[in-house]
């Protein structure tokens, strides 16, 4: 089959959308298939070769709280154009199908199969930004689309609030033999100091702000305790190491973006991996790389994690900006190894039932689905809401 996957975002830049898009191509290319990706690119994306099409480039745009880094470019007509006629796809799945401007522009170009992936939750970077352009254009738009994906109920209820129509479940993934509690841990850590990890972009909305507030508590009720902070951010980085010389805390370590690579050595690092996030999250892929790497997790109790994380198996969760409870979960994980032992082979087990061999198998039997049966948007009304599994 010849698929095209579509990204509104910036292909060079990391986030869950690349990455999921990444998995996609990669296990699809694995099982035979063509595919081309297509999204905007600030540069060169040199993994992918010609399996990576370039249209469009990029500009950051604040929205709810982060960065959407998409093309606003309305001449991209005459390129999308002769690529479909070159490529003559098959199937193209769209990723925010509906986010401007390139899904929407090869949306209303396309004259094959679409399906379409919701990964947004309320609040996150999406409809909101399109609202300018009109709700009755989008859903002119979205009735173009033949199967329609949400990676979770959290997911699907934002993305029927906005368009009503039939959504199959089909969660994130995870590479399960990448992220493997066999690599090596990053030995200047392993002193004997017990470590918590973030793994995010420093943005508001990640909640990292109660996290070393938190963090206090902790380190006074376990000196040898260490907090390790990974993702990308300047601007609140510099604000977050303000706060942490002016209340002298100490065994704070703030190591910026690293690589797809080297990021399972920093979970294989941790005792106990945090994510405080406040909102906005509509599933959290970094919860399943922590699972996968059989690391026990304390979380904000909202809908997205909830959705991955269970409650006493394999994760805490804590209601959302509250620093003393996440510092009592972050105290009873760091003084309990048996249970952090127990909690991450439970999550582990998880994961594996994650793995992208089995979620990219899931989408590509789909995508036959979609092909073989009626357009969705015309055998469902779109006045019901249904979700189901496949």
């Amino acid at each position: 089959m010849k698929i095209a996957l579509v990204s509104p975002y910036d292909f060079a830049h990391p986030g869950g959308v690349v990455l999921h898009i990444s998995c996609l191509e990669h296990y699809f290319t694995r099982m035979g298939h063509e595919v081309k990706v297509i999204a905007p690119a600030s540069r060169a994306v040199p993994d992918f070769g010609d399996r990576f099409i370039p249209i469009g480039r990029p500009r950051p745009i604040p929205s709810s709280g982060s960065i959407a880094r998409v093309t606003i470019s309305i001449w991209l007509a005459p390129k999308i154009r002769a690529v479909l006629e070159r490529e003559k796809f098959d199937i193209i799945h769209f990723h925010e199908p509906l986010m401007p401007m390139l899904c929407t522009s090869i949306l209303r170009l396309s004259k094959t199969a679409n399906v379409g992936t919701f990964h947004a939750s309320y609040g996150k970077p999406g409809y909101n930004f399109a609202r300018p352009i009109g709700r009755w254009i989008l859903r002119r738009w979205f009735r173009k689309l033949d199967g329609k994906i949400a990676v979770s109920k959290p997911a699907m209820e934002f993305a029927s609030a906005n368009f009503p129509g039939y959504y199959n479940i089909i969660p994130n993934g995870v590479d399960v033999g990448h992220f493997s509690p066999d690599v090596a841990p990053i030995e200047e850590f392993k002193d004997g100091k017990l470590n918590i990890l973030f793994v995010s972009r420093l943005e508001k909305r990640k909640g990292l702000n109660y996290l070393l507030e938190a963090f206090k508590q902790v380190k006074e009720e376990i000196p040898d305790s260490r907090l390790i902070i990974v993702g990308p951010g300047t601007r609140l980085r510099r604000k977050y190491e303000r706060y942490v010389a002016r209340s002298g805390l100490k065994d704070v370590v703030f190591v910026g973006l690293v690589s797809y690579d080297e990021l399972p050595r920093y979970y294989q690092t941790a005792d106990v991996f945090c994510a405080p996030a406040i909102g906005s999250e509509s599933f959290g892929i970094i919860l399943l790389e922590a699972m996968a790497m059989s690391k026990p997790i304390v979380a904000s109790n909202i809908e997205g994690y909830a959705s991955v994380i269970s409650h006493g198996v394999d994760g805490l969760l804590v209601p959302p900006a509250d620093k003393n409870k996440l510092a009592q979960a972050l105290i009873s994980l760091l003084n309990d190894e048996a249970l952090r032992k127990e909690m991450g082979a439970k999550g582990r087990i998880k994961a594996l039932e994650h793995s992208w061999e089995r979620i990219s198998q899931r989408v590509f039997d789909y995508y036959v689905r979609v092909l073989r049966e009626p357009p969705w948007n015309k055998k469902f009304p779109e006045s019901k809401t249904t979700a189901v599994s496949v």
